[in-house]
């Protein structure tokens, strides 16, 4: 099943700017970068990765932007049907687990540290990730999504 196109939808993109200015107090996306380029600049030109999976029983990607798609291998058709779990060895899985369930009590964590895989099985270390819940303005929770410095990335052997 082919997924909801996410690349450019401005509306997604304000879901992603104002739910992380609400809960983190910072912008997402630099002052000079008007409303409407924000969802061409999230997902082409931003220095970070950017992912947001849904609210299904066994989560999938629904947003990776180009620095997304780049650090984990996957082109956006991959991406957006793959469940997010799998973003992580199996061993980190349980880990991962708890840290998203942290992330919903407490509606954002900044700092995250852990190790993620790549689509051709390579492992790397993401650090001083932030992960939030994508909530809009009325209360209704879509999902969660990370954003990763890709400067902090770091492969692991």
């Amino acid at each position: 099943m082919a997924a909801l196109d996410l690349r450019f939808d401005p509306v997604f993109s304000d879901l992603l700017s104002c739910s992380y200015r609400r809960l983190t107090g910072l912008a997402l996306t630099p002052q000079e970068i008007e409303d409407s380029q924000a969802a061409s600049w999230l997902y082409s030109t931003a220095p970070f990765a950017i992912l947001a999976h849904n609210t299904a029983s066994d989560p999938t990607f629904i947003y990776g932007n180009q620095a997304a798609q780049s650090l984990f291998g996957y082109s956006w058709d991959e991406l957006t049907v793959l469940p997010s779990r799998l973003s992580a060895e199996a061993p980190e899985r349980e880990e991962r687990q708890r840290f998203l369930e942290q992330v919903q009590r407490n509606g954002f964590v900044s700092g995250y540290s852990g190790i993620r895989i790549t689509k051709d099985g390579r492992r790397f270390r993401i650090e001083d990730a932030t992960v939030w819940q994508l909530v809009d303005d009325s209360g209704t929770h879509h999902g969660q999504a990370a954003m990763l410095p890709v400067d902090k990335v770091k492969t692991v052997v």
